[in-house]
């Protein structure tokens, strides 16, 4: 009686690892999934928000439009904004057209390719594509130059 009581004891154990077992074999795959996830909603979010977001400066508020001349001077004024968006996260607004590694600064604005806003040592993995817009003049008549950009945002 002893006996059949520690190998049914025993057999219900053995299926109950065998049922956590199997539970927990895509964990670590479900959350790389929802990294990648909540990376390119935070892409989205970051686009969308005061800080980048075109607002009503161009049309009627356009959606994951972000404004270049703001995105360049945030680049100088980042440090304040570092617990932010979090120590560790990498922001990086990259141009589709023309093709090119031009780092954007002052000098060089809007002839460039790359934003870069948090550190360079962070990969940038997740993005999104968006409107990179901003105001040019041409003809004594200002409009808004918009192009296709990809918000990338990696973080440890």
């Amino acid at each position: 009686m002893a006996f059949m009581l520690m190998a049914v004891t025993l057999f219900f154990v053995l299926v109950g690892m065998f049922v956590i077992v199997f539970k927990f074999s895509g964990l670590k795959e479900s959350a790389s999934v929802l990294e990648e996830k909540n990376s390119m909603l935070l892409a989205t979010k970051i686009a969308n928000s005061p800080e980048f977001s075109c607002g009503e400066a161009f049309e009627s508020g356009k959606i994951n439009c972000v404004d270049a001349d703001k995105a360049m001077m945030l680049k100088d004024n980042i440090k304040k904004y570092s617990n932010f968006w979090g120590d560790e996260t990498n922001i990086e607004i990259r141009k589709i057209y023309p093709e090119g590694n031009v780092a954007c600064t002052r000098g060089n604005y809007p002839n460039c390719n790359i934003i870069n806003l948090k550190s360079e040592e962070i990969p940038a993995e997740y993005s999104n594509f968006v409107s990179l817009c901003r105001k040019e003049a041409f003809g004594g008549e200002v409009y808004d130059k918009c192009e296709l950009a990809k918000i990338m945002v990696g973080y440890k």
